[in-house]
């Protein structure tokens, strides 16, 4: 589906970024980039169902529009260099849960999912599950088929337990998590292979079991009905002071 014309055109985007050069190489993105990535969405909008029921694959949901939001920030160049798509819950509103993500850039190939930048209420809600849990997300990110996909679970941590819980705590080493991430990254050119689309089902199916957890650590949190005592809940007692404020999820 995507063709050494897909990774060229990136590239010379990548040395010609501006809305002008763009616009003339309209055709070739569409043809060459774009074209390629709504094949692949709807492909996986075929495949997904059998092990991803929940999580929407649609080329008006999973794609991204190819100009940058410069407001706010310092790189002002007008066009994103990578192709990427997302695959979000359909349980959640636009923007907000875990999810499947991949792109396609000038110098690798990311395959992957789960939570980049969760808000601090969504994070506080997936330690409490973690740690009510365990060995829980052990399991999932310890299994065979994760660890052959991904390694094993990355992501921006804090240097120690977060507030509220042991330091001993049995899943302290997944309490210190900010970001819940599994990937797999290649070559640019690997977007080309034969291989490629076999391996991006192979990678998304060893996250789901990741990202489904996640998402049903927020929606407990949504559907959990009022305490009907006086005391305060085991789940109160464990939290501390908000963490601050997070940018909005990617996916």
């Amino acid at each position: 589906m995507f063709t050494r014309k897909t990774v060229s055109f990136l590239r010379s985007l990548k040395r010609n970024n501006d809305r002008e050069w763009f616009r003339a190489h309209k055709d070739d993105y569409e043809r060459h980039v774009r074209g390629p990535m709504i094949e692949v969405v709807a492909r996986l909008a075929g495949d997904m169902p059998s092990f991803a029921p929940e999580l929407i694959a649609d080329p008006k949901v999973s794609l991204f529009r190819p100009y940058r939001d410069t407001r706010f920030s310092g790189d002002k160049s007008p066009i994103k260099t990578a192709v990427g798509a997302r695959f979000p819950s359909r349980r959640f509103a636009r923007g907000e849960g875990a999810g499947l993500y991949f792109e396609v850039a000038p110098g690798w190939v990311w395959i992957g999912g789960g939570m980049y930048m969760p808000s601090s209420a969504d994070l506080n809600a997936i330690r409490e599950e973690i740690s009510s849990s365990h060995p829980r997300l052990h399991r999932l990110v310890t299994s065979p088929a994760f660890k052959r996909a991904c390694g094993e679970m990355s992501g921006d941590r804090l240097t120690r337990v977060p507030r509220g819980y042991v330091k001993d705590h049995p899943a302290a080493h997944y309490l210190q998590f900010k970001q819940f991430l599994g990937s797999s990254e290649y070559e640019a050119s690997f977007a080309t292979s034969p291989a490629f689309y076999r391996e991006l089902l192979r990678v998304f199916k060893a996250v789901t079991p990741l990202v489904k957890f996640l998402n049903q650590a927020l929606l407990d949190r949504v559907t959990q009905g009022p305490i009907l005592v006086d005391e305060p809940s085991p789940r109160d007692l464990r939290r501390s002071a908000p963490l601050p404020p997070a940018a909005a999820p990617m996916w």
